[in-house]
């Protein structure tokens, strides 16, 4: 049970998971590069001695391998999973429950509850200018903080227990930013929004406190979904195994754990923010966001700056999200009846493809000939309502009741899944869109920014078709302007094909119809994706891979625009068609910059890595 962030990085040390670099070392896009190449080769947390610019230390890459987070968690991981099950469903938990897991329970709920302790006198002062200035990609707009703790409530007299703590970028240099202000980038659908709208209505600054470093379980909070009005301080608690510590200290809160804490007024009116190279794998552009005015910034007197990188996944915060998935993976079916598994795919960018197996029972007398997705279709509309989960763009589900003897039907198994689903799929039927609606503010296919629409595919029953998976079905399949078709998984086809122009594409979709209409593996391939020939801004990708189909596919494409299908039509204002299904992935004129590091900061980061030997010697 940790009390600070050096007490969990002299842990990992003593283990041999922390290595530290004694040199000095550049925080624009040098020390990024670093974290980024340690995560790639499975390396060690890192820890840097000497930042250019800062008297700080710095350290990346503390959860970087899942190694790492169940060392970190040894000994409170199992009491933390108990809670969530008997959050779950308490009747079920009282049911089973051990003596053992009853007192594991009552232990962790005990240390779930904050805590007052410290005092401001534990402090000292610093300015926003004396941090690390990560700076992690050449076009970003300044320096972010990456791992803050951003702390709000709805009142300035309000318990510490309605306390949301939500880990929002953060800008702390550059565009129009005076020396005490910093860019807060909160998206849709985020908590402090409630708190921040009803500052305005009352006419008042919201008061926020921004945590950086203090234990690890403090950080993975900030990013635990939990229940609206839940504070995610117990929850840090929970984690911790230990209470969370804090005071108040002119009407802000302040966590006596933290080795930094911003305190500052969210102001009313925007500022330009952005931009920032950000976890889908391209820039998020530059933006008006609220910004923070701010009153102090605080250190430790020992204090230690911790950092990530985001980017293309897999990045370190994918073993966050996986990390959380696997202890809230009971509270998800509990919150949607239903739902039975659930997966935001990593690889295309989290929240632009979602993979969900649930129960089709509202016709339990139909005969597996005559099911068809109705009950589905109601749990997909419960799933793009609930939580951050209402950010997914296109949504595969399915149906458990399909599982055949012998073949569990399994959401983390990207291409098994899709392909239960296009096997099963009515593509007449079961294409269902919402269109002119919100999403992720990191997505840039729509129209405009958190404007765009999602699709929903729906399978139920018996297999309609059989799935192919032979290159030479291709060599038969001739079409205009194609330059290579590659088969990433059995029914998928990606062509490669002409950069995009909006005129030709009419035309260019008429010709694959065209030439579909005559190859006789058609319906064996009812899902083709179209990419751009040319590698442009991201470099090379290899379309027979399944990492790069699924990136390149939903996170490039807009359903409502992008979505086209063989021989299609609209009954009753319902769009549907006949296999295959094609998405325009293409790049557009209003796509964001994938992100690439200039080739001599990626070497001088290798070097870094291999002087200091970072990668000998670690467990």
């Amino acid at each position: 049970m940790y009390k600070n962030l050096e007490q969990a990085l002299l842990d990992l040390e003593r283990a041999g998971m922390l290595k530290r670099i004694q040199r000095e070392v550049d925080p624009y896009l040098e020390m990024p590069e670093i974290a980024r190449q340690a995560f790639e080769n499975n390396g060690p947390a890192i820890l840097f001695e000497h930042v250019k610019g800062s008297p700080f230390r710095a350290v990346c890459n503390i959860f970087g391998t899942q190694e790492r987070l169940d060392f970190l968690f040894r000994d409170t991981l199992k009491g933390t999973q108990t809670a969530v099950v008997f959050k779950s469903n308490p009747v079920e938990f009282f049911k089973h429950a051990s003596p053992a897991k009853l007192l594991r329970a009552a232990r962790t709920g005990l240390h779930s509850l904050p805590k007052k302790s410290g005092s401001i006198r534990d402090f000292k002062e610093c300015k926003l200018s004396d941090l690390p200035q990560i700076v992690c990609w050449p076009n970003d707009g300044g320096a972010f903080l990456t791992l803050p703790q951003v702390a709000s409530r709805p009142a300035e007299n309000a318990s510490v227990m309605t306390t949301n703590v939500g880990m929002y970028r953060v800008q702390i240099s550059g565009n129009e930013y005076a020396q005490d202000e910093c860019g807060l980038h909160y998206q849709i659908k985020r908590d402090i929004a409630r708190h921040h709208q009803k500052a305005i209505e009352e006419g008042r600054p919201l008061k926020v406190s921004i945590f950086i470093g203090g234990t690890p379980a403090q950080t993975v909070a900030a990013v635990m979904p939990m229940p609206e009005n839940l504070s995610e301080l117990l929850f840090a608690g929970m984690l911790g195994g230990r209470r969370f510590r804090y005071f108040e200290h002119d009407g802000y809160l302040v966590s006596s754990d933290a080795d930094f804490c911003i305190l500052g007024e969210l102001q009313p009116d925007l500022k330009p923010e952005g931009p920032f190279g950000d976890h889908i794998g391209y820039y998020s552009d530059r933006h008006p966001f609220p910004f923070l005015k701010v009153k102090k910034v605080l250190c430790k007197k020992n204090a230690i700056y911790p950092f990530t990188v985001v980017g293309r996944p897999p990045q370190e915060d994918t073993l966050f999200g996986s990390f959380i998935h696997q202890i809230t993976r009971p509270m998800v079916p509990a919150s949607i009846p239903g739902l039975v598994a659930l997966h935001a795919v990593d690889d295309a960018g989290v929240h632009p493809l979602c993979l969900a197996l649930a129960h089709e029972r509202f016709r339990p007398y139909a005969k597996p000939e005559d099911r068809e997705p109705l009950e589905l279709l109601k749990t997909a509309n419960a799933i793009l309502g609930f939580n951050q989960a209402s950010l997914t763009k296109y949504l595969l589900i399915a149906a458990a009741e399909d599982e055949e003897a012998g073949r569990k039907i399994d959401v983390n198994d990207v291409a098994g899944f899709f392909g239960h689903v296009l096997e099963r799929i009515d593509f007449s039927r079961d294409l269902h869109f919402e269109t002119s609606t919100s999403i992720d503010t990191l997505d840039y296919t729509g129209s405009k920014l958190n404007h765009g629409s999602k699709l929903t595919l729906a399978a139920a029953g018996l297999k309609k078709r059989e799935l192919r998976n032979s290159p030479e079905d291709l060599q038969s399949l001739k079409i205009p302007g194609i330059t290579a078709a590659k088969i990433p998984m059995p029914g998928v086809i990606v062509l490669q094909g002409p950069a995009y122009e909006s005129s030709e594409r009419d035309a260019f979709i008429a010709q694959i119809e065209e030439s579909l209409a005559r190859w006789e593996f058609r319906e064996n391939y009812p899902w083709i994706s179209i990419v751009d020939s040319a590698p442009i801004l991201d470099g090379s990708l290899d379309m027979s891979n399944i990492r790069d189909f699924l990136w390149a596919t939903f996170t490039r494409s807009d359903p409502a625009k992008d979505v086209f299908g063989y021989r299609s039509q609209i009954r009753e204002k319902h769009w549907g068609c006949t296999a295959p299904l094609m998405v325009d992935a293409r790049i557009k004129p209003h796509h964001q910059k994938a992100l690439i590091v200039p080739e001599e900061i990626r070497k001088r980061a290798h070097q870094v890595l291999e002087e200091e030997k970072v990668f000998g010697g670690f467990k």
